[in-house]
């Protein structure tokens, strides 16, 4: 059975199982709570954050949308506000979140119509008026076509370079080096790399970025597999979690962010 009543069955089951033990976690966090994390991700309902980082309450801020996108502060003035940077400065300056994470996604809708319409001549524009997603897409999302483009005529080869907490610190990126996943994936993988550099674009970012106190990641969800790829910095790629090379992530995420 589907719809609200699905919805009423579930808030039902909550309360015979869930909701007792979630009550004592909101007493311990209630007046003394530590997010860990800003997190960016997309509204796609097949992603369920909390479940597979096994976050739980008071652990992290957490704003989805379509896309998984943070608009450049260029793109967001007083007149265009957006509530991703108000997330970002209520959780990194207001309450001195440290880490900042956006996560991607396989077969993300929002990224295979960016795909789509990535190479559309002006006569879009007649189009975007009827559609809010697609000018939310291709407003915000034109940085990453535009890197996605450089990938293309390199045919998935060459290396990309992102900004990261500064101008001066930037990294390369790999994009899928063994070509496992579809272009539209690719594309995904470059979107999610962007939003770092749109982060750090904002000005009340700006300090906590250049003194350490503010670290951005980028992790990237295979929805199929259930893989969870981490870009390390280090290796210039995302790398899958697993068993095998926890150890050597966990390392570079000591020695770098903390």
């Amino acid at each position: 059975m589907m719809g609200m009543h699905r919805i009423l069955q579930g808030v039902m089951r909550y309360r015979q199982t869930y909701r007792e033990g979630m009550v004592k976690q909101f007493e311990v966090v209630r007046d003394d709570p530590h997010p860990q994390a800003v997190f960016f991700t997309c509204m796609d309902s097949r992603m369920l954050p909390t479940r597979f980082t096994q976050t739980n309450v008071g652990d992290m801020f957490i704003v989805r949308n379509a896309g998984n996108l943070v608009p450049h502060a260029n793109l967001c003035g007083h007149e265009e506000i957006t509530t991703e940077p108000a997330a970002l400065e209520l959780g990194c300056v207001i309450n001195g979140i440290k880490h900042v994470i956006v996560c991607g996604h396989s077969d993300c809708k929002a990224m295979n119509m960016l795909h789509m319409m990535r190479n559309s001549d002006r006569t879009l524009h007649e189009m975007l008026k009827l559609s809010p997603l697609k000018a939310w897409l291709m407003r915000h999302g034109h940085s990453s076509v535009g890197k996605f483009a450089q990938l293309e005529l390199a045919n998935f080869q060459a290396p990309l370079v992102f900004q990261a907490e500064t101008p001066m610190r930037r990294f390369i990126a790999y994009i899928d080096p063994d070509n496992k996943f579809t272009e539209e994936d690719k594309l995904s993988q470059v979107n999610t790399l962007q939003q770092l550099q749109n982060i750090a674009s904002y000005n009340f970012m700006r300090e906590g970025l250049s003194r350490g106190r503010v670290y951005i990641h980028a992790l990237w969800f295979d929805i199929y597999t259930g893989d969870i790829y981490y870009f390390s910095r280090q290796q210039k790629m995302f790398v899958d979690v697993n068993e095998n090379n926890m150890e050597k992530l966990e390392e570079e995420v000591l020695r770098y962010y903390t």
